[in-house]
């Protein structure tokens, strides 16, 4: 994701990042959860299998200071939501590849969402976007060649 994409993400949630429990699934470098966490989210766990961008993350989370308020989870994003029995999140970030946007993975997300919770789903171009009962598409924006769906999760 973009710098240009990620800030308008984040002017986008205003204060709703504040005091949040934020995933970072797909996390690469975690840009999304460390910038939630600059601006004043309470924690992030964040999600990524590639060994660089693990030691990237790493170093990122060492060099910010964050370590007591982050988790870093080494594996897939589909086998951590298949086995994941903890709280739900305020706040996650699904950004996964452009090639293989893993839909069937990103619905498995839905269920970590905390009643009113957001789900901010990037992918390549509009069309086919996963869906839930009890979870609803808020809004849907476009910045060039990339996409924010963003989704509530309104059920108890």
């Amino acid at each position: 994701m973009s710098e240009r994409v990620r800030n308008a993400l984040f002017n986008s949630l205003g204060t709703r990042i504040i005091d949040a429990d934020v995933l970072d699934a797909f996390a690469g470098t975690g840009a999304l959860g460390l910038e939630a966490l600059s601006r004043g989210a309470r924690y992030a766990t964040f999600i990524e299998k590639d060994r660089l961008a693990q030691k990237i993350l790493d170093t990122n989370i060492a060099s910010l200071g964050v370590e007591n308020t982050t988790r870093n989870i080494k594996t897939t994003v589909l086998n951590w939501a298949e086995v994941y029995k903890g709280d739900g999140f305020d706040i996650i970030f699904a950004d996964p590849p452009y090639h293989d946007p893993q839909f069937s993975t990103v619905s498995k997300l839905f269920g970590l969402l905390k009643p009113g919770g957001i789900m901010v789903l990037s992918h390549p171009g509009r069309g086919e976007e996963p869906t839930k009962n009890g979870v609803v598409v808020v809004d849907n924006r476009s910045y060039g060649n990339a996409f924010l769906t963003f989704y509530r999760r309104e059920d108890a």
